[in-house]
């Protein structure tokens, strides 16, 4: 049901119990009372008819309620009972805020109904309802407040769960971005490498497979030995989507020594060096140290055409650098995931990244990744 309904049979209401008041001499206002007529009754429907508009124009419905209580007491109609409607508005008011119309409306009932008891040439009857009058203006006006300022809380609440409930949604969408891109990430570094050893290896098998069984032999082996390392890899980052804990124990600075053993089971010539005193870093740092690296093999393995490759990597305090240095030509692959996919690796984890062309020629990449205390 609407506001509006709900106001009409409100005044329908009022206007109910005022008369039934009224005519049931339920209250008293003093000696000079003259009987309700149709002038009295005419008041008395208007001021309860200005409630059904008391939210659609509150001031308006206000002052001809109260107007109209003006002049039926002046008049000297019977019954307190009149006040109803201008006492309504005047909650309303203040219960939507309007403070200062509500107190200027109690006071512009207040001042003429008070001004004819005093002029009138007897005190009121002690029993007289209307002495209460004042009492009952300044409750409408405080209810009214207690009542905005209950409606303005609960606002309040209302809105900061609709905040809190956007913002988990909105870090729930950010988590699910951040969680595919690492799995794009993950994937590629893995098979891509994985992927591209297979592809020279089946390439030395096909061109040996008649004129060297045994170099072909082991070729096959290099084959299976990574398709087994890929399945290794794509059921470690299984395991962490399915929440199992579990991490691919090469995939860290431990593992490059392994990751330059199948480089050089693909034909590469590749040199490893260390320097500085190792020491244990943070697993981000860890893993994207190894993924750089292994990016780095794969793009050589399938773009530079390179023979020998230099993988270095250096400890210090601030942390660690990496070096993959090869002396072949730059690839004419176009753009991909590969020095993308390295270089957000190395942001990720604090650090920064270059790739370009070697000083001597060939290609360079280098990671400084800082080790977080």
């Amino acid at each position: 049901m609407d506001s509006r309904r709900i106001d009409a049979l409100m005044a329908a209401g009022v206007l109910v119990a005022i008369m039934a008041g009224t005519y049931g001499n339920l209250s008293w206002t003093g000696p000079y009372e003259r009987p309700l007529d149709g002038v009295g009754i005419t008041l008395i429907v208007v001021a309860s008819v200005s409630l059904a508009w008391r939210r659609a124009a509150p001031l308006a419905a206000g002052l001809v309620a109260v107007a109209a209580a003006i002049v039926y007491y002046s008049a000297h109609y019977p019954g307190v009972f009149a006040a109803e409607p201008a006492l309504a508005s005047i909650y309303t008011l203040a219960s939507l805020g309007r403070r200062k119309a509500a107190i200027w409306l109690a006071v512009a009932l207040a001042v003429p109904v008070y001004g004819l008891m005093a002029l009138a040439e007897e005190d009121p009857a002690a029993a007289s309802g209307m002495n209460l009058l004042s009492g009952w203006l300044v409750a409408m006006v405080v209810v009214g407040e207690v009542v905005r300022s209950r409606r303005a809380y609960l606002r309040a609440v209302e809105e900061r769960a609709e905040e809190a409930e956007r913002t988990r949604e909105e870090a729930a969408l950010r988590r699910a971005g951040e969680e595919r891109l690492w799995i794009a990430q993950e994937l590629h570094d893995s098979l891509t490498h994985s992927i591209s050893v297979v592809n020279v290896q089946a390439a030395v098998a096909m061109e040996l497979l008649e004129r060297d069984p045994a170099r072909t032999r082991e070729a096959l082996a290099a084959i299976k030995e990574s398709g087994h390392e890929a399945m290794d890899e794509l059921r470690a980052t299984l395991g962490v989507l399915r929440q199992a804990g579990l991490e691919s124990p090469d995939a860290g600075l431990a593992g490059l020594p392994r990751l330059v053993s199948r480089a050089e089971g693909a034909g590469l010539r590749v040199s490893y060096t260390v320097t500085g005193d190792p020491y244990a870093v943070p697993p981000e740092v860890d893993r994207a140290a190894y993924r750089i690296v292994q990016e780095a093999l794969t793009n050589v393995l399938r773009h530079a055409g390179a023979a020998a490759v230099a993988v270095s990597i250096g400890y210090d305090p601030a942390g660690i650098t990496l070096r993959v240095d090869n002396d072949g030509e730059a690839g004419t692959a176009g753009p991909g995931m590969g020095l993308i996919g390295m270089r957000e690796r190395a942001v990720a984890a604090g650090g920064s990244l270059t790739a370009g062309p070697g000083e001597d020629g060939g290609f360079s990449v280098r990671a400084e990744l800082p080790v977080r205390s």
